[in-house]
């Protein structure tokens, strides 16, 4: 039975993804005491990616603003991998995504804002973060986008 967590994201019209395999030797999240992190995840649906290139050239800051969501859906997912219910989120501490961007492109904190305003629009007051926003040559599999999430849970 999905919580309210997961409810909300259905209210949205959004459903949380499968968690990919790692592409390389890591986990996608791990547990430490109350806080959970989230390796880098990228704008994977469907276990590809739909656009890549840099943002400001091949990618528009639009496109990558909904990139970054993906990003933080898929990020939500590797948390309630180890979590086991996402109901159990006491907070989002942190933020940092990463853009690959166009050389003159400086439009970093608009991109990311596509993932704090769906942790934000699904969590509401718990979705509220610290947050960096960088802009990167490149990233893997020339993804456009890549977030991670730390977050707090309630002891149990």
């Amino acid at each position: 039975m999905a919580g309210a967590v997961e409810a909300k994201l259905a209210e949205l019209g959004l459903t949380l993804p499968d968690v990919l395999p790692p592409l390389a030797s890591y986990q996608p999240a791990v547990r430490s005491g109350v806080y959970v992190y989230t390796s880098g995840q990228l704008p994977m649906v469907d276990g590809k990616l739909a656009v890549t290139g840099k943002v400001g050239a091949e990618v528009t800051a639009d496109e990558a603003k909904e990139l970054a969501k993906t990003c933080a859906l898929n990020a939500l997912a590797a948390v309630k991998s180890v979590a086991g219910d996402l109901d159990r989120i006491a907070r989002v501490v942190k933020v940092v995504g990463f853009v690959a961007s166009a050389s003159d492109f400086t439009g970093q904190p608009g991109v990311v804002n596509g993932a704090s305003e769906l942790l934000g629009a699904v969590l509401g007051d718990k979705g509220v973060h610290a947050r960096s926003a960088v802009g990167v040559a490149v990233l893997p599999l020339d993804a456009p986008v890549e977030v991670e999430v730390q977050v707090e849970l309630v002891d149990a």
